[in-house]
C-alpha cells in the first residue's frame, strides 16, 4: 500500500508540474502589484547562486577507459580508492539537463590536477588521491579525471546551458609523500609542526596533519623548481614550454619566484585557458591572507584576458568569483574570523563569499522565520556587497545536518529558501546514503552518486522532484537568495521576497507548512488585487482577491510568482 501511495503521489506531482523546462537565463516580467513594467532579462548574481558541489570521482563515470592510472591497484580502505567518476561524466549530466532541472546555475567540482601516484594510510586504511586535494603536479590534469580537452568541453557545455563552473583549488599544501611521490624540497614546504589551531601563527605556519607538506606561502624568497618536477616535465616533452611560460609570468608580474607565485601561475592558467568562472579555495585560514589577494588579482587578470580572447563566449560582466573555505566560519561572526590572537577579514582579500558552517545548526530549530529573518538582517548589514554560501552537508563535515536523511523535504526548504547563496552537495537531492558500513571518517560522506536508486525507487524520485521545483524557483528568482525578506503571515507561514536594482525588479511569495486541500494565502500589501499569479509548485494560475489567493490541492507549499 505504501509503494502504491508513493507511486500515485509521483504521478500527481509529475502531472502538476508538466511544463516546458525553463531556461537558466530567462526573461522575467517584474511588476509592482498589478502595474506591469517592461520585460528585462534576468541577470545572474553570485549572491543568489544555486551551486552544486560534487566530487569529480564520485559523480558519474563517462569514460571507463580512464578508471585506472599510475598502477593505483592496491587495495584501499572502504571508499578510499578511485571509483571511476570523471569530467566526461559531469558533462554528460549537463547535456542530459540534470542540473538545469535542479535549478543549478553553477557547478563546483573538486580539484582535477594530477594527484600523487601512490597511496598512503592516514589511520583509516590505504587511500589514494581520489578526492583531488593531494596535488603532485598543478600543471597537469589527473588522467583518472580526464584530459584538458575534457575540461574545455565541460566548461563550454556548462556555459551553453547557463551554468558557471567553479574549480576547487589548493594552494596550502602538496600531496603526501609516498614511495612514488618524493617530498618537495625544504625551501618549498615544511613538514612540521602539526597545527594547534589556537593562534594565527600555529594555524598558518604548520602542517594540517602528519605527512601533508605545507607550502611556505608566507615567504618571498625565490626558490628553484623541484628536480623531480623538472624531470617529469622533461619526460613528458613539455619542459621548455613550462619554463618559457613561467618566465613570461614572472616578467609580467614582477613577483619573486617564491613558492606561492609558482602555484598561483599554475592555478590561474585554468582560468586563462578555459574561462573558469571562479575558485572555491581550500583551507583558507591555513595560508596568509595576502596569498589570497594575490591569487584573486591574477585570477581576475586571467579571466579578463580570456574574455578578450573569446568575446562571443562571455556569459555576463560578472567579475571573477572566489568563495573560501574558512573551516568553522559562521555568518554570526560577521566578516572577520577570530584566530584567538588575531582577526582577519577575508572579504578584504579577494573573497566575494565564505562558506557558512552555521546553517546546519540554525536548521535544527525547525523555525523558518527565525532563520530567514536572521540571515536577511545580517546579509543586508554587515555583508553588503558580499555574501555567504550556505550548506547542510559536505565532503568533510563529520556532523552534517540530517545525516540519516530523515527530513529530505525540510532540508530542501531550509537550504534553498534561506537568504544567501546555496550549496547542494551531490546526493542531497536524492538522499544519497551518508552512513556507509565499513567507511571511516569522511569517506562515509563520499559514496558514489546513487543513480541506481534514483532509477528504481519511487520515494527517491519524489524527493528529487521536490528539490527540482524549489531549485528552479530559486534560479528563476533573484529575490529568493538576494531579496528583502518579510513575513506576511505567521500561521499559516507566508513570506515575501523582493529584489530591486537599477534595471531589474523581482518579487515572490512563498508559503510553507500549509494545510493540504483548501487554503488561503495572504499577499496583501505585496501583490495588488487583480494581479495574476502562478503557483509554480502546483502549476496553478490564481488571481489576487481581497489581498489573498485561494488554492485547493494536496500540497503544503506554494511558490507564487507573477504570471507572464
Amino acid at each position: 500500500m505504501k509503494k502504491l501511495l508513493i507511486a500515485i503521489a509521483i504521478v500527481a506531482l509529475t502531472i502538476a508540474c508538466k511544463q516546458e523546462r525553463k531556461q537558466t537565463i530567462t526573461d522575467v516580467k517584474a511588476t509592482t502589484d498589478s502595474i506591469p513594467t517592461p520585460k528585462v532579462t534576468k541577470p545572474f548574481i553570485w549572491e543568489a547562486a544555486n551551486i552544486y558541489f560534487l566530487l569529480t570521482d564520485r559523480f558519474n563515470n563517462g569514460n571507463p577507459d580512464n578508471d585506472v592510472n599510475f598502477e593505483r591497484n592496491e587495495e584501499t580502505g572502504e571508499l578510499r580508492g578511485f571509483m571511476g567518476g570523471d569530467i566526461q561524466g559531469i558533462t554528460k549530466k549537463i547535456e542530459d539537463g540534470y542540473f538545469t532541472d535542479l535549478g543549478v546555475n553553477a557547478i563546483w567540482l573538486t580539484p582535477v590536477v594530477e594527484q600523487i601516484h601512490g597511496g598512503t594510510d592516514e589511520g583509516t586504511g590505504m587511500t589514494y588521491g581520489y578526492h583531488g586535494y593531494w596535488a603532485k603536479d598543478w600543471t597537469a590534469l589527473d588522467p583518472n579525471f580526464g584530459t584538458k580537452k575534457d575540461l574545455e568541453t565541460l566548461v563550454k557545455t556548462a556555459h551553453n546551458n547557463g551554468i558557471r563552473v567553479l574549480l576547487d583549488v589548493v594552494l596550502n599544501h602538496t600531496g603526501p609523500s609516498t614511495e612514488k611521490d618524493p617530498v618537495w624540497p625544504a625551501e618549498w614546504v615544511r613538514t612540521e609542526p602539526i597545527c594547534e589551531f589556537t593562534t594565527y601563527e600555529n594555524t598558518t605556519s604548520c602542517v594540517l596533519v602528519n605527512n601533508l607538506p605545507d607550502i611556505r606561502t608566507e615567504t618571498d624568497e625565490a626558490v628553484a623548481l623541484p628536480d623531480a618536477l623538472l624531470a617529469k616535465w622533461k619526460k613528458e616533452g613539455r619542459l621548455s614550454t613550462e619554463l618559457d611560460e613561467l618566465q613570461l609570468f614572472f616578467e609580467r608580474t614582477g613577483y619573486s619566484r617564491a613558492p606561492r607565485f609558482y602555484i598561483i601561475k599554475w592555478l590561474t592558467d585554468y582560468v586563462n585557458d578555459y574561462g573558469i568562472d571562479g575558485f572555491r579555495v581550500d583551507t583558507v585560514k591555513h595560508s596568509t591572507e595576502q596569498a589570497w589577494a594575490e591569487l584573486y588579482k591574477e585570477a581576475s587578470f586571467a579571466f579578463e584576458t580570456w574574455k578578450k580572447k573569446h568575446p562571443n563566449l562571455i556569459m555576463d560582466e560578472n567579475p571573477f568569483y572566489m568563495v573560501g573555505e574558512v573551516y568553522n566560519y559562521g555568518i554570526s561572526g560577521g566578516r572577520e574570523y577570530d584566530f584567538g590572537d588575531k582577526k582577519v577579514d577575508y572579504f578584504n582579500y579577494g573573497f566575494k563569499s565564505l562558506i557558512n558552517f552555521e546553517l546546519k545548526y540554525d536548521a535544527q530549530s525547525k523555525d523558518y522565520e527565525k532563520v530567514f529573518k536572521k540571515y536577511h538582517e545580517l546579509l543586508n548589514s554587515k555583508f553588503k556587497g558580499k555574501s555567504v554560501l550556505n550548506y547542510l552537508t559536505s565532503h568533510d563535515d563529520g556532523s552534517p545536518f540530517d545525516k540519516e536523511r530523515k527530513t529530505p523535504f525540510y532540508d530542501a526548504n531550509i537550504l534553498l529558501l534561506t537568504p544567501g547563496a546555496s550549496q547542494i552537495y551531490y546526493g542531497d537531492e536524492t538522499s544519497r546514503n551518508l552512513t556507509i558500513t565499513g567507511a571511516e571518517g569522511d569517506a562515509t560522506l563520499r559514496s558514489f552518486m546513487n543513480w541506481g536508486e534514483l532509477d528504481s525507487l519511487p520515494e527517491k524520485q519524489l524527493i528529487l522532484k521536490h528539490w527540482q521545483k524549489l531549485g528552479q524557483f530559486r534560479n528563476n528568482h533573484l529575490a529568493v537568495g538576494a531579496g528583502d525578506h518579510k513575513m506576511l503571515s505567521k500561521k499559516p507561514y507566508v513570506f515575501s521576497r523582493s529584489y530591486t536594482n537599477a534595471e531589474f525588479k523581482d518579487k515572490v511569495v512563498v508559503g510553507l507548512d500549509l494545510p493540504k486541500g483548501k487554503k488561503e494565502i495572504t499577499v496583501k500589501g505585496f501583490f495588488g488585487d487583480g494581479t495574476k499569479l502562478l503557483d509554480t509548485f502546483s502549476n496553478t494560475e490564481v488571481e489576487v482577491k481581497n489581498g489573498k489567493v485561494s488554492l485547493d490541492n494536496g500540497f503544503d507549499m506554494v511558490l507564487l510568482e507573477l504570471k507572464d
